[in-house]
């Protein structure tokens, strides 16, 4: 998905932007509260997120995996820029 249009839906509905990026879970439920609290402190901690989703990303990318984990954030799939799930590649299969 597009950083823009996650943009997008987050600032229509932060909570869905949210369960986007890092599915069901405690980020989705305290982002919810925060909504039902304001409208603002919903967006405000939702940028948050994508911009550490998005930031880790690139380092990951990069080949840089950050040491310590980012502060207030609960998702697996956020913490490592969606680079967490699926298979780990441990090079060519041998041939016999």
């Amino acid at each position: 998905m597009s950083a823009l249009l996650l943009i997008l839906i987050t600032i229509l509905f932060p909570p869905a932007g949210v369960f986007i990026i890092s599915g069901c879970g405690a980020d989705l439920l305290i982002n919810i509260g925060l909504t039902i609290l304001g409208y603002f402190p919903g967006h405000i901690h939702a940028f948050y997120l994508e911009y550490v989703y998005f930031d880790r990303k690139v380092q990951a990318r990069d080949g840089f995996v950050p040491a310590e984990p980012a502060p207030g954030v609960y998702s697996d799939n956020i913490q490592a820029g969606g680079q967490g799930y699926g298979t780990v590649n441990s090079g060519p299969s041998p041939v016999y």
